[in-house]
C-alpha cells in the first residue's frame, strides 16, 4: 500500500499513461478525482481493496491493493489484518471474504452484484443431491453463495478444480453448479459426467462426475463459430478461453485456464495475436498491462453483475460503510470448513 497518495493531477497522469487507449480522456479526468479520494480515504481508514480481474480498467488499475482471480483473492482475504475489506467483485466473493475473516468488516460496493451461476443452485438442491448419492463428496465451485458452501465438502476455483477433484481420490464426485466447468474437469480427470433430471436417481457407474445445469451468462455466449471466424481473419491468432465456456469452445481454443493463468499466458507468450474469450473487461485489463501485445478487441460480452461495481460506489462504501456483508455464524462456520479444505490443497 502506498505511503503517500499522489495528487489528483499525478493520479490523472498515471491513469493516462496506462489507460489512454482504453478510456476517453474526459472520463479519465473525472475518474482521477474519484481515484484520488478513494486512495486517500483508504489510507485514513486502514482499509484494503480487493479487485477481481473483471473490474473495468479505470478501477482495476488504480484503487485495488490486490488484484487476481477468486483463489488469489480468497487467500488474501483470509490473511489480511486490514479493516475494512472492500471487495470489488460480486456478492459471493464478498461473502467468501467474510467467511474466511469474520472479525473484519467486509463491504461490497454495490446493492446487488449477483451472479447467474450462483443463483442456479440452492442449499436445498445440494441436500437433495446428497440424499440421492449418499456418501459422495460434494465439490462446489466458489461461484456459489454461502449456504451452498455450507452444504459442500470442499470448494474449488477454475484455477484449482482439477487438483481439488484429484485430491478427493473418490470414484464418484458431485461437482456443482457449472455444467461446462464440470464437463471440462471431467474430461481432464478421466471421468464421465451425468446430469440427473429432477425426480431421477440414477446409479453412477465407474469414475463418474454428477453435474448440475448451471451456467455463466457471459461464458455460455461464446461459440465455436466465433473462434472459426476469427481464425479466418487472423490465422496465427492464439485463442485463450475460460473453462466456464462450453467443452466445444475449450476444445477449439489454444489455451484454457483461470483468469490469472490467462494473464500469465498472454504475458509470457510470443504469439502475434490473442483472442481472449471471457468477460471483456479482463481483455482490456490485459491490454493495459501488455501494451506490446496485440489483443484483439472483439469481445463485447460484459458481465452485468461485475459492471455494478463502480468507482463512485467504491468511494461510497468507504465513506458510508455500504454494503456490509454478513453471514450467519451457523452457515459461516460450515462454509469455512469447505473453504479451508480447498485452501489446504497444494
Amino acid at each position: 500500500m502506498a505511503i503517500d497518495a499522489p495528487s489528483v493531477n499525478e493520479t490523472y497522469r498515471q491513469m493516462q499513461a496506462k489507460l489512454s487507449k482504453l478510456v476517453p480522456d474526459v472520463e479519465l479526468r473525472i475518474k482521477a478525482e474519484l481515484v484520488y479520494e478513494i486512495n486517500r480515504r483508504k489510507k485514513e481508514r486502514g482499509a484494503i481493496i480487493l479487485g477481481h480481474n473483471y473490474m473495468e480498467p479505470a478501477l482495476y488499475h488504480t484503487v485495488p491493493d490486490v488484484v487476481g482471480d477468486s483463489l488469489e483473492l480468497s487467500r488474501r482475504a483470509a490473511a489480511t489484518d486490514c479493516d475494512p475489506i472492500i471487495f470489488c467483485g460480486v456478492r459471493f466473493m464478498a461473502e467468501t471474504a467474510k467467511i474466511l475473516n469474520p472479525t473484519k468488516t467486509v463491504l461490497l460496493p454495490a446493492k446487488v452484484a449477483g451472479c447467474s451461476l450462483a443463483a442456479s443452485l440452492t442449499a436445498q438442491d445440494v441436500r437433495g443431491l446428497k440424499a440421492k448419492f449418499p456418501g459422495v463428496p460434494v465439490v462446489s465451485y466458489i461461484n456459489t453463495y454461502a449456504d451452498v458452501k455450507a452444504e459442500s465438502d470442499i470448494i474449488c476455483t477454475s484455477g484449482n478444480a482439477v487438483r481439488v477433484v484429484q485430491s478427493l481420490k473418490s470414484d464418484t464426485i458431485i461437482f456443482l453448479p457449472d455444467k461446462y466447468l464440470a464437463s471440462n474437469v471431467a474430461k481432464e480427470t478421466g471421468k464421465k459426467i451425468i446430469f440427473p433430471q429432477r425426480g431421477e436417481s440414477p446409479q453412477p457407474g465407474d469414475s463418474t462426475m454428477v453435474g448440475w445445469n448451471g451456467v455463466c451468462e457471459v461464458h455460455e455466449q461464446f461459440t465455436v463459430e466465433d473462434i472459426s471466424n476469427i481464425r479466418k481473419q487472423f490465422p496465427e491468432v492464439v485463442v485463450v478461453t475460460h473453462p466456464e465456456c462450453s467443452p466445444e469452445v475449450v476444445a477449439a481454443s489454444d489455451f484454457s485456464a483461470s483468469t490469472s493463468r490467462m494473464v500469465s499466458f498472454v504475458k509470457e507468450s510470443k504469439a502475434p495475436h490473442f483472442l481472449i474469450l471471457t468477460e471483456c473487461s479482463m481483455a482490456d485489463n490485459i491490454i493495459a498491462e501488455n501494451p506490446d501485445k496485440d489483443v484483439l478487441r472483439l469481445c463485447s460480452v460484459r458481465c452485468p453483475h461485475m459492471n455494478e461495481i463502480t468507482l463512485e460506489d467504491t468511494l461510497n462504501a468507504l465513506v458510508n460503510n455500504e454494503q456490509v456483508i454478513d453471514v450467519p455464524e451457523e452457515i459461516r462456520s460450515r462454509a469455512k470448513r469447505s473453504l479451508d479444505a480447498m485452501l489446504a490443497v497444494p
